[in-house]
């Protein structure tokens, strides 16, 4: 066991946070020829930090949150996404899914609800980049650290973005920006849920909990700790194994598409210039 252990510390400075990703989206969205964003609001803990974080960088008047309810969202995600919209005075547009989803499973009647999650997801992927388009502005993405190295989204879903602002963040890590941010309380104090489906909630279909594997996550990933000395810390040996596979096995969503190698300088392992390169 390593002695540091007990020092494993998750807190951030939030004032000092909030300095950098608010003069991070200014500058990338900026350096892209943009001057707006535009976010997908689901009420929950993470679209509603990134939010707060757009409007203080660009103004509320640059930026454009999209609900896109499905008939079987919950009451608390609708009137949470209005809580932060009215808050920060951002613009809105409400694009209700449910018509083009059930058109499209009326085909696929035995369809798992999983299905229905992910398409969901993509839907609102769709729906996020036509609008974009519409505001000129950028897609936010809303996806954290636990969820971005568990793999817990959907692939050219909720995952796709232009520029991620908490992609560094744990999960726990984002109540402290949210309490910073001034997030309503209701929000930060509610169970995280996607909202895929009647009574879902993100640590029941996971297995843990968000604190648990949050610690468990900056000792395996940032510290680069071995299976023997995160068991040994007392993490128990299935929960690890099995967030490690997770790990592992999601590590695709998490990258650009292998391509086939026949030429000298291939996309994805030779031509590999930084994202703002000749900007």
């Amino acid at each position: 066991m390593k002695s540091e252990d007990a020092k494993i510390d998750l807190r951030i400075d939030p004032e000092l946070v909030t300095e950098i990703l608010t003069r991070f989206l200014r500058e990338e969205i900026r350096r892209a020829g943009f001057q707006h964003a535009v976010v997908g609001v689901s009420g929950g803990i993470d679209s509603s930090v990134v939010v707060y974080l757009a409007a203080r960088s660009l103004g509320p008047e640059n930026v454009l949150a999209l609900t896109m309810p499905y008939k079987t969202s919950s009451e608390a995600t609708r009137s949470d996404s209005r809580s932060v919209i009215e808050s920060l005075g951002v613009q809105h547009r409400d694009v209700p899914i449910a018509e083009q989803i059930d058109d499209y499973f009326a085909r696929f009647p035995d369809a798992s609800r999983m299905r229905l999650a992910n398409k969901c997801a993509r839907e609102r992927m769709t729906v996020l980049y036509d609008q974009s388009a519409a505001f000129e502005g950028l897609v936010l993405g809303t996806s954290n650290k636990s969820e971005l190295l568990l793999g817990y989204g959907t692939q050219y879903g909720d995952m796709a973005s232009a520029i991620n602002p908490i992609g560094d963040l744990y999960k726990t890590q984002l109540y402290q920006l949210a309490a910073y941010l001034g997030v309503p309380e209701a929000i930060r104090a509610k169970t995280p849920t996607g909202d895929l489906w009647v009574g879902q909630t993100d640590e029941d279909e996971l297995g843990f909990t968000y604190a648990e594997v949050d610690r468990l996550l900056a000792l395996m990933v940032d510290r680069r700790w071995r299976r023997p000395e995160l068991i040994a810390t007392g993490f128990a040996a299935e929960l690890v194994d099995r967030v490690a596979t997770l790990v592992r096995r999601n590590h695709y969503k998490r990258r650009m598409p292998v391509i086939a190698k026949l030429s000298f300088r291939t996309m994805d392992r030779d031509f590999r210039y930084a994202r703002d390169w000749g900007t």
